[in-house]
């Protein structure tokens, strides 16, 4: 093959045979991404037939992985990564210790050195970004606060990724691989380096980034070419995420996504998102393609147990672990059981990493054959396991006790303080939700005196609401428990202002069960759902499309009519 035509060869055979097989999986009731992979596997080096460029396919799914990350980047604020810390920072750490643990054990199990345990546990228990964005938004979660509570936490497993990269090198003969060891002093210093370097990258982002590449988007825009403004975008998101990794250490992903952050601010952010869309979408499946040409499908032949041990701990393993960590953390059940499923796969950084260790000789060439296995399962079947959270929370909720004493557990957020003024418990406003458009009605409602009790799911913003003297009360408000700590018995109106509002009918039929008189009004973005719930709830629907076509018509028609 010439190398001059490798590059066609390989997009063409990649884009080409994922569509198909892709289409195929589709069509039998299968994710489209077991078809991507499958078709990586069919062009990969251990199956006969045509072999594309592997380095090429890698290349190019790189470049995927900066596009994905910097367009979710652009939906992603500071405040939200914020709201997220106190989960995200603790969770992803204690999480990423316990699949270590498990990994490692089950490495020292079948006589591996302890390096190479350490490798192996560490390449289990990071989960791919991708995937996951990929599943969040299919699911249409990745707005919202359980999805911004899993993009957070592998946003700092990514961070953590990158620290571990930088300091098993110095460490490699210590754990018993072939590099120069390095003594306790200089680690510490790497160590310090890196956190200087990521630091200063974050906030050399935040500081100045968040000035600059608006304006220049702005100056893009001004010229009012299409080709131009998208050139930007693409430009800005690649090499921002090259510059991040060649000048900070920061792997590509991370530069990208502080990049789709930074970016956020600009006025156009959601036409940067538009833009770039299609080019993600390309990549992405590129980089489910190059994840099937790693696979040596003669793994399943050789160690089936060893593949089942490794799939059980990233899939099983690590999804009890994480749960475990959510509940304790006070959130609900769903949350537990999406961040679980979340997690449930690995991806690009365990690829990394697991290289790594055989280039420094600290692991054995089947432990890379393993992880990699265990990546393909895992990503193939994740999709499955997002699908059985609604039934898997139903069935626990109707069988177990526990499940249903989770929903009703003593938490001192989950009920309005004894101290709250008789006010607010009387002929209330109960607002759902305290996103951009909740915080607006809540500031209307204040400047005309009227009393509202707020119900969210997010425990800090609750915190917070209850520190400012504003009624909160946290939890679910389709489960009827906390729509009655907000007195919704008493309250003149029900506003669902939330923007990922699940089972809004229950939230209707609870409310007007306990108050018959109680006047709904509810926010939506989906044409069909606000058509039925007008219909069959009889509430008022506000169509964000809708309320904006109407104000603007309303400006037009005021500034065209005759004096």
């Amino acid at each position: 093959m010439p190398h001059s035509v490798s590059l066609i060869n390989t997009i063409a055979a990649g884009l080409g045979l994922a569509l198909v097989l892709g289409f195929l999986a589709v069509r039998i009731r299968l994710p489209a991404l077991v078809g991507y992979l499958l078709a990586g596997v069919i062009i990969g080096p251990f199956t006969p037939g045509f072999v594309a460029d592997a380095g090429i396919a890698a290349q190019l799914a790189e470049i995927g992985v900066m596009l994905l990350m910097f367009g979710v980047g652009l939906h992603f604020s500071l405040d939200d990564l914020l709201a997220v810390r106190k989960i995200a920072v603790p969770g992803a750490l204690v999480q990423i210790a316990v699949a270590t643990l498990m990994g490692g054990s089950l490495a020292l199990w079948w006589d591996w050195p302890v390096g190479a345990a350490l490798v192996f546990g560490l390449a289990l228990s990071v989960a791919s970004t991708v995937v996951l964005l990929r599943a969040l938004e299919s699911l249409g979660l990745l707005d919202s606060y359980t999805g911004r509570i899993a993009v957070g936490w592998l946003v700092v497993e990514d961070l953590a990724m990158v620290l571990v990269l930088v300091l098993l090198p110095p460490l490699a003969s210590t754990l018993g691989g072939s590099a120069e060891g390095a003594d306790a002093g200089a680690i510490w210093t790497t160590l310090g380096v890196t956190l200087l370097q990521v630091g200063g990258f974050v906030a050399l982002m935040l500081v100045v980034g968040r000035r600059a590449f608006p304006w220049i988007l702005w100056q893009v825009a001004r010229t009012n070419s299409r080709e131009l403004f998208t050139l930007c975008v693409v430009a800005a998101a690649v090499s921002i995420a090259f510059a991040s990794a060649a000048l900070f250490g920061v792997s590509f992903a991370l530069g990208a996504f502080f990049a789709g952050m930074v970016m956020r601010e600009s006025e156009f952010s959601q036409r940067a998102a538009e833009e770039s869309l299609p080019l993600r979408d390309a990549f992405a499946v590129l980089f489910f393609v190059s994840v099937g040409m790693l696979f040596n499908p003669a793994v399943l032949i050789e160690r089936p147990l060893q593949v089942l041990a490794v799939v059980l701990v990233i899939v099983v393993g690590k999804s009890i672990a994480a749960c475990v960590l959510v509940l304790a953390f006070r959130y609900p059940l769903n949350t537990a059981l999406t961040v679980s499923a979340s997690l449930a796969q690995i991806g690009e950084f365990s690829f990394i990493l697991v290289g790594l260790g055989v280039s420094l000789k600290l692991m054995p060439a089947e432990g890379q054959s393993l992880v990699l296995a265990g990546a393909l399962i895992s990503i193939a079947t994740n999709p499955l396991w997002f699908s059985l959270i609604a039934p898997l929370q139903k069935w626990l909720h109707a069988h177990s006790s526990f499940a249903r004493g989770l929903q009703a557990r003593d938490d001192p957020l989950a009920e309005l303080p004894t101290t709250t003024e008789a006010r607010y418990l009387s002929r209330q406003v109960v607002l759902v939700g305290y996103g951009r458009v909740g915080r607006r009605i809540a500031a209307a409602l204040t400047a005309h005196h009227i009393p509202f009790v707020v119900a969210e799911q997010n425990r800090e913003l609750v915190e917070k609401l209850r520190a400012e003297g504003v009624a909160a009360v946290w939890g679910d408000a389709s489960e009827p428990a906390v729509l009655i700590q907000a007195h919704i018995a008493r309250a003149r109106v029900l506003v669902i202002a939330a923007p990922d509002a699940m089972n809004v009918r229950q939230m209707v039929e609870t409310a007007r069960t306990l108050n018959p008189d109680i006047e709904t009004v509810i926010r939506s973005h989906n044409e069909d759902e606000a058509r039925l719930l007008t219909q069959e709830a009889a509430v008022t629907v506000f169509l964000g499309e809708h309320e904006l076509a109407q104000a603007m018509a309303r400006d037009v028609v005021r500034r065209a009519r005759p004096a």
